[in-house]
């Protein structure tokens, strides 16, 4: 009996000591993402459902608190030789990731490949202009993720309170509707608002088919100049500044990044009745209208209809997912395993659910179509489903709403625009610090008399002397 004991023990011994080794034969895939919110729980959760699926690899997700900081660790653990195995780019940084030299385009990871590991790669289900932005040089260089689009939130109280049935689509009817609604004696602050963010301008730009920078937006070649001092980029400055000056748009002075929480309290608090924002945050400007009375409807970003040839699209914002060069095989099969299960249509579907990020994929889209979370709103007005609605709470604990014509929004413009060089987007080098550049020629416009063309004309200069040095630091000899 001792000797059977000892024997017993001597084997329980043996298994645990294995399982640690066990644990090491998976394969580990770091991935890094600039969220440290809900974003980042929603990626580990799904991390830890991937590696049940798919045991031969142990996915981990770290988060930064934003883009800067992970683009600085990202440099420091390249001199270190101790890259992740993919890392999250915005779009505009996509010419500086390229430049890099850290990251592989997923194509040619891909090869000629049509799964991996059993996942399908079926890249061709990805919408048109996500498509169109992350395919350079006819290759697709990272794989989409957060995808978002520029639209507007109307506050449908005050709208129709001034007798404005539905939410203006061009830049005459946003003022003509700031009119009415400015006449009225219990009329807010202010009627329209926006974040001082050089992503919003480009929009405008793009609606126009108006380039950002040459040689095609910097698709045809590398770009060397640009050329936003357009007539269509001087029509969007005099229109922001023809709006401030007849009392319509609040403009708090703050730009890029720090400008977006002013429009959210502006908004949100009913002091202004129109803003034209990121699509990322339906959720959030659809559920606090529901909190608190109001009905938030979503739209179209407002067009230029002075424009030649009218509205051509709306171009994409947010991230991607760039794998990092030099990997070991496995790690490479596993990280492109990993980014393809992520991205498939019922991950990107509940991805869009979750954030409101637009469903990159078509499947997606028709998939949230079928299951009814496009439906249009009852016909009485506000929805009533809110988030502590049993009824409404789907498997795995999402939360779902019985109407949601607000999440389709930037969908369908996307889905509606032409695709240009100047609706895929602009790619050129050091493009946030020229989105600087922009924001401030924006801000002295509203905030002095300076003419709108000169003030463009001299960011465009300053602007140059940026891609140039960057140009010359970077572009191949």
């Amino acid at each position: 009996m001792r000797k059977s004991l000892l024997l017993a023990v001597a084997l329980l011994v043996t298994l645990l000591a294995m399982v640690p080794a066990l644990a090491q034969d998976a394969t580990e895939v770091k991935m890094w993402i600039a969220f440290t919110d809900n974003r980042l729980d929603w990626a580990k959760q799904k991390a830890a459902i991937f590696n049940e699926k798919f045991p031969q690899y142990n996915v981990v997700v770290e988060g930064y608190n934003n883009y800067e900081e992970l683009f600085a660790a990202t440099a420091l653990a390249a001199e270190q030789n101790s890259l992740p195995a993919i890392v999250q780019y915005f779009e505009v940084a996509t010419q500086d990731a390229r430049d890099s030299g850290y990251f592989k385009p997923i194509a040619e990871a891909l090869g000629d490949r049509t799964e991996v590991n059993g996942i399908p790669v079926n890249l061709e289900d990805i919408i048109a202009p996500v498509s169109a932005y992350y395919t350079l040089d006819g290759q697709w260089t990272s794989m989409p993720w957060n995808t978002s689009s520029a639209i507007m939130f109307s506050n449908m109280n005050i709208l129709n309170a001034a007798g404005v049935d539905s939410p203006p689509a061009t830049w005459a009817e946003v003022e003509a509707a700031c009119e009415a609604i400015m006449a009225m004696d219990n009329a807010p602050e202010y009627c329209f608002t926006w974040p001082n963010h050089g992503w919003f301008f480009e929009q405008w730009l793009a609606q126009q088919n108006g380039l950002f920078a040459n040689n095609d937006n910097g698709r045809a070649d590398r770009a060397t100049e640009v050329v936003f001092n357009s007539p269509a980029g001087v029509a969007i400055l005099q229109w922001l500044d023809d709006m401030k000056s007849k009392g319509y748009l609040y403009y708090s002075g703050a730009q890029g990044g720090a400008s977006w929480a002013t429009v959210d309290q502006s908004f949100q608090g009913q002091q202004t009745a129109m803003a034209v924002y990121s699509s990322s945050d339906t959720a959030i400007y659809t559920n606090t209208g529901r909190e608190n009375g109001y009905e938030v409807l979503a739209s179209f970003m407002p067009y230029n209809q002075d424009a030649e040839g009218g509205w051509t699209g709306n171009l994409i914002g947010g991230a991607s997912l760039w794998l990092v060069n030099g990997l070991a095989p496995e790690v490479e099969d596993g990280a492109l395993t990993w980014l393809l299960w992520l991205t498939n249509t019922e991950n990107a579907a509940e991805w869009h659910q979750v954030t409101g990020y637009i469903a990159i994929r078509q499947s997606s889209v028709d998939l949230l179509n079928t299951e009814g979370w496009y439906d249009a709103l009852v016909a009485n007005g506000a929805s009533q489903v809110w988030l502590d609605n049993p009824a409404v709470q789907a498997s795995q604990g999402k939360v779902w709403y019985a109407e949601n014509p607000n999440f389709i929004v930037a969908s369908d413009q996307l889905a509606q625009s032409t695709v240009t060089p100047a609706t895929s987007g602009a790619l050129l080098g050091s493009f946030p610090a020229i989105r600087n550049v922009v924001t401030q020629a924006i801000d002295t416009v509203l905030l002095t008399d300076e003419d709108p063309a000169t003030v463009l004309d001299n960011a465009a200069a300053e602007a140059n002397k940026i891609l140039e040095e960057y140009n010359l630091l970077n572009a191949p000899q």
